[in-house]
């Protein structure tokens, strides 16, 4: 080891900072548009509703085929429980957007 290399550690940790700090200006993203914003609630609530849907009537068949008959009971209910969880996940969507726009217009 020779008495340049501490400084040729210096020098080429200076660059790194200069090319990360170049990087992480261009990195930036551009605000969700509206459209976004709706395409990201709609399938928040679809899916949500999906699921939920499809565990009801996945429950409803099988204690249907074991000789309980509880055809739509299970269906409905988890149906219920998904449309909940659809909207309280666009609520925290909502709230993390609202969140990001509001720190973008403190940055400008």
């Amino acid at each position: 080891m020779t008495s340049s290399d501490p400084d040729k550690l210096r020098e080429l940790g200076q660059k790194l900072e200069d090319v990360q700090s170049r990087n992480a200006v261009g990195a930036k993203a551009p605000p969700p548009t509206q459209l976004g914003i709706a395409g990201r609630f709609a399938t928040e609530l679809v899916a949500s509703l999906v699921v939920g849907g499809g565990l009801g009537w996945g429950l409803d068949w099988l204690c249907g085929h074991f000789g309980f008959h509880t055809r739509p009971v299970f269906l409905i209910v988890f149906f219920m429980l998904g449309a909940a969880a659809g909207i309280r996940n666009v609520m925290r969507a909502a709230s993390e957007i609202n969140a990001k726009m509001a720190s973008k217009d403190l940055e400008t």
